[in-house]
């Protein structure tokens, strides 16, 4: 597959237009044309409807929504004329690739605004338009011009949980690296606590110049394993596993061991090589050169990574180079891969990510990308328009009622909800929160229900089931992080939260309320410590009430305000709710209930109402 034509600029700002000589004032003989020689001149008849203000729709339809198969998308706009006639309003909808167009009739709600729906039921990308006519002039039809696209993920893209796997640090010699075979056989244990998604960090063969040692260090030692994200070596790159790893063979038998227990692989791409990398020698023009020839290596002030080069993507043979990482996907999707989490692609051209994103949907609509950007707010919107599946986010440092209240109801409300499905990652191999540190196992607790029940889509990495925060003086980093060392880890060592984390997955995996993105909303509690939220499945039969202590130090209590009409109850009907996490049954009456959360017992209630 080749490009054959660059990638079309949405991002450059033209030029402002000369400026134009004043024509002179018209003199007395001057004569202004007559209304109908105007009309002459029209282009073509006048629009007899009106058509404007169509939703869903991300910037006027420059970029599609998301939707999982089997959503309803109701499609709303506003459609009027002049005068007193009734209307005509049609909805028509396809599978982009087909060429018959299905037509619903719209309904009329209220104040000029008009509806219709429809059901996504394949896995691929539709496109939905709009056209009206009076009712007494049938013939004089005005479509609304624009195509709108839908993209149609399958339900892993919105409802899954992610463990983060170290593959170096799965087994259990010291100073030796896992194979995938021992990857494989806590393969059981994963599955065991609730995840879904196993992410892989790099599996590629790690460069031998400037290797990092232990915590990032200069001086490494003959047997330090360097950084994964420092990819190739003499032995191959991005198309080619670390030797101490296993084989290929191992790989494709991981892969099958994981899909039987239910599990898919996310293979993490960073699009990075070592000064070793194949693609020095066979292709230096893909780099960033110093005055003095030499390659750059990567900078992220006051960071310098010299054991990493960064591709430009803007080089002379740009085109090759953009084959060739679309070429990368391609390789691992036909092993097995269809999840991939995609480092730091705020430092790559947005085009980019909107062509090849493109490219692999067109053969594999069922792959889903992670966005792995933490940067400015309006980037990070910006790469989930392009086409990413799933979005990092940044839940890892809200932990505020106030925070977490403002941020989350941003990411689960419209606009952005259309487009962007926030993964709330709990921690990461480089960010490990001061909460976590700060907090102990409590925090654990309460981080992990927050990123549970807040959205479909978290994950943890590794560890954090340990309650592990052993952290480098005064920074968010782990201390002999396993990125530049083996580690070996006990599983089951004592304070570990393994028990609670299944059983959050498991309350998960039962209540259809957690697996929408969109139905977050936030209630009354007079404690600014006591976060309040409902989930509620769609249709109303599965109803949480989640009541979180979000603070690791303190007890507190509070009355809470039950949204008596959300819930189609009576400030005088008695009703019942069961904490799904003690199993607990509570009687209540009316909105107004006290509720006392405490680090010596549980620090949240997932109520669910039985009425």
């Amino acid at each position: 597959m080749s490009i054959t034509k660059k990638p079309e600029k949405k991002y450059i700002l033209k030029a402002a237009p000369t400026k134009k000589k004043r024509s002179p004032k018209p003199d007395s003989k001057f004569s202004v044309a007559s209304p109908m020689e105007k009309i002459e001149k029209l282009d073509s008849s006048p629009l007899s409807v009106i058509i404007e203000n169509v939703q869903p729709a991300i910037d006027n339809g420059r970029f599609p929504i998301k939707r999982i198969v089997g959503d309803t998308v109701a499609v709303t706009a506003d459609i009027f004329k002049e005068g007193h006639d009734s209307l005509k309003a049609f909805l028509y909808f396809k599978d982009k690739k087909s060429k018959t167009w299905t037509n619903l009739e719209m309904k009329f709600l209220e104040n000029d605004r008009w509806q219709a729906e429809f059901k996504v039921t394949e896995n691929t990308t539709y496109q939905y338009t709009l056209k009206a006519f009076p009712t007494l002039a049938p013939k004089r039809v005005t479509e609304h011009g624009k195509i709108f696209e839908i993209i149609v993920d399958i339900p892993l893209a919105r409802f899954a949980s992610w463990y983060e796997m170290w593959p170096r640090s799965q087994g259990t010699i010291p100073n030796k690296s896992a194979t995938f075979k021992d990857m494989q056989n806590r393969l059981p244990e994963i599955v065991a606590m609730g995840f879904n998604v196993v992410y892989l960090t790099p599996i590629h063969p790690i460069g031998r110049t400037k290797r990092k040692g232990p915590n990032n260090s200069v001086n490494c030692g003959p047997a330090d394993p360097g950084c994964p994200y420092a990819v190739g070596n003499e032995l191959g790159g991005h198309k080619a596993i670390e030797p101490c790893l296993g084989s290929f063979k191992d790989f494709d038998l991981f892969i099958k061991k994981a899909n039987t227990l239910g599990i898919e692989i996310a293979l993490d791409i960073a699009h990075t090589c070592s000064p070793d990398h194949p693609y020095v020698k066979e292709y230096p023009d893909w780099f960033y050169h110093n005055s003095d020839g030499t390659i750059e290596c990567a900078k992220n002030p006051p960071k310098i990574y010299e054991d990493i080069y960064p591709l430009n993507f803007y080089c002379k043979n740009w085109r090759e180079l953009w084959n060739e990482m679309l070429d990368i996907f391609l390789f691992w999707i036909k092993r097995g891969v269809k999840i991939f989490r995609v480092d730091n692609p705020h430092t790559k051209p947005f085009d980019f990510w909107e062509w090849i994103i493109n490219q692999v949907r067109q053969l594999h609509p069922d792959v889903i990308f992670l966005s792995e950007a933490f940067t400015r707010p309006k980037i990070m919107k910006l790469l989930a328009k392009l086409g990413f599946t799933q979005s990092y986010s940044y839940f890892t440092w809200r932990n505020s009622k106030r925070e977490l209240t403002e941020y989350l109801s941003e990411l689960s409300t419209l606009p952005v909800s259309d487009y962007m499905r926030g993964n709330l990652f709990t921690n990461t191999p480089d960010i490990l929160p001061f909460i976590l540190q700060q907090g102990g196992r409590t925090a654990f607790k309460i981080r992990i229900t927050l990123a549970a029940t807040l959205s479909p889509l978290y994950g943890i990495y590794n560890g954090f089931e340990l309650c592990e925060n052993q952290a480098v003086p005064g920074k968010e980093e782990y201390i002999n992080s396993e990125k530049y060392q083996f580690k070996i880890w006990d599983w089951n060592r004592p304070g570990h939260i393994k028990k609670y984390i299944s059983r959050l997955n498991q309350i998960r995996k039962e209540n259809t309320a957690l697996h929408d993105y969109n139905n977050l909303q936030f209630w009354r509690a007079d404690s600014d410590q006591i976060l309040f939220y409902s989930k509620i499945s769609p249709d109303k039969k599965n109803v949480l009430l989640i009541v979180v202590n979000v603070d690791p130090y303190h007890t507190h209590d509070s009355f809470i305000y039950v949204p008596l009409a959300e819930l189609s109850l009576t400030e005088s009907e008695s009703y019942r709710v069961r904490d799904l996490i003690t199993n607990k049954v509570y009687f209540w009456r009316g909105s107004q209930n006290y509720i006392k959360l405490s680090p010596d017992q549980e620090m949240a209630h997932l109520f669910r109402l039985e009425k």
